[in-house]
């Protein structure tokens, strides 16, 4: 079984995305701010990680720039999850290694074809 990390400050929304997620067969870990998500990634790799941009103490893409630093590791498909939606923060995300990019609010369909598209289903 899959593994993805739900990075997201906000618990409602991480008790959502795990709710889905579930719902498609991936055991999930979560932590609120980009730090806690980094020392969860140093102590096990996920298969993909959820991630939020606003968060915190370190945000979503100090997060994924720490992350795709990372030597010698198997990297995760990042999929950042936010309300930040102008062609800029889109352009950085993709720029910064992630793999795909949705907007809030999101459902169970949406999330389903980004992971089928990003090849995790």
């Amino acid at each position: 079984m899959k593994t993805c990390l739900v990075v997201d400050d906000s618990k409602v929304v991480r008790m959502v995305a795990r709710k889905i997620l579930e719902g498609l067969n991936f055991n999930i870990e979560e932590a609120e701010d980009g730090q806690k998500a980094l020392d969860a990634c140093n102590a096990s790799m996920p298969d993909a990680v959820l991630l939020d941009w606003n968060m915190p103490v370190k945000d979503g893409l100090e997060f994924l720039k720490d992350l795709r630093a990372l030597p010698n590791v198997e990297q995760p498909i990042v999929v950042f999850c936010t309300t930040e939606n102008d062609m800029q923060h889109i352009q950085q995300a993709i720029a910064a290694g992630a793999n795909e990019y949705i907007m809030k609010p999101f459902d169970s369909d949406i999330i389903e074809s980004k992971f089928i598209q990003v090849g995790l289903i």
